[in-house]
């Protein structure tokens, strides 16, 4: 009798054990469609490539469920990531783009950020935009050490643009104004054409954008440096700000993004979703709609991103300590 008590109880207890790992919360996910929240503008670059990177969703190689798109914009990002973490729900369903650097920026910076990196699981990354400095093509500077040279002689004269504050072309100017010792005086612009237009008719010096942007006008501006680790292919001439001595200005100020969900979520469900977005980015057909946006597609898996987050944060809360809200 005991034996077969033994027996019993062993099967029970294999039972039980074998119930508990078909009930994982990630054998069936995704259960339904996903949401993917944008917190931009329709139309605009990370609109845009966030429907890119989602083409192949429902393949049952990646997520076998429709992705779609939600947008949320206002306050740069600010309204929609706060949305996000309210509202967002926690079983995998609802995820976000992150936008890197600025998410991090504002988190830093605003009070009423309710998001960080603390917050939000990065689960791959599909693009990336780094930023160039270029002035006018009749500008006297022909190298990024011209115009530091002639901020030198003239703190505060140089003006610089871009589109926005706490963005990666305003950090872009905090890293080489503190890596040079110069002042420059930042001009906040609407968007990139703004700030294309505003070089152009000689109301700033130059300005900081992104690589996109200057790919408008490669006849009509004069690109000083790129803040990248390397040169790109799209501009293969001009030299990397590291090559020219700025050490600072590697690829802090890129613009990243991919997708996320927030804290919450099941771990299981977590580590499911970013191998199915790591895989389903490398689609070709993914990396071939991402190519015609004439934005540098990097596709990254989840511990780069983690890793990422943290290296940006550091940077980032010493360069914006000044500018933080009480």
């Amino acid at each position: 009798m005991r034996r077969l008590l033994a027996t019993l109880f062993c099967a029970a207890m294999l039972f039980g054990a074998t119930s508990a790992q078909a009930a994982s919360p990630a054998d069936a996910y995704p259960s339904g469609p996903i949401s993917l929240v944008v917190c931009y503008t329709p139309g605009g670059a990370t609109d845009l490539q966030a429907r890119l990177s989602a083409l192949v969703a429902q393949d049952p190689k990646y997520f076998g469920q429709p992705i779609v798109i939600l947008n949320k914009a206002g306050a740069g990002g600010l309204t929609g990531w706060n949305w996000f973490m309210d509202r967002g729900s926690r079983d995998g369903l609802t995820m976000t783009v992150y936008n890197l650097p600025n998410f991090i920026a504002q988190s830093i910076v605003k009070k009423n950020a309710k998001y960080s990196i603390r917050t939000l699981e990065p689960l791959a990354n599909f693009a990336a935009d780094p930023v160039v400095l270029f002035v006018s093509k009749d500008s006297p500077f022909n190298s990024v050490s011209d115009l530091v040279e002639f901020a030198k002689k003239n703190p505060g004269k140089v003006t610089l643009n871009g589109s926005g504050l706490f963005v990666g072309h305003h950090i872009a100017l905090l890293l080489l104004a503190k890596e040079a010792n110069v002042k420059l005086t930042y001009v906040p612009e609407k968007g990139g054409s703004d700030s294309l237009q505003s070089v152009m008719a000689g109301k700033v010096m130059g300005s900081f954008n992104n690589l996109s942007i200057a790919m408008r006008a490669l006849d009509k501006i004069k690109v000083l440096g790129i803040a990248d680790l390397q040169r790109h292919e799209f501009i293969p001439d001009v030299p990397t700000f590291i090559e020219q001595g700025y050490k600072t200005l590697d690829d802090a100020t890129t613009n990243f993004r991919g997708y996320a969900l927030p804290v919450g979520v099941d771990k299981a469900i977590v580590e499911k979703a970013a191998q199915q977005a790591y895989k389903m980015f490398n689609d070709p057909l993914v990396i071939e709609n991402l190519k015609k946006t004439g934005v540098p597609y990097r596709i990254l898996d989840r511990q780069a991103m983690l890793d990422i987050f943290a290296k940006r944060e550091a940077i980032l809360k010493d360069l914006l300590k000044p500018f933080v809200e009480d």
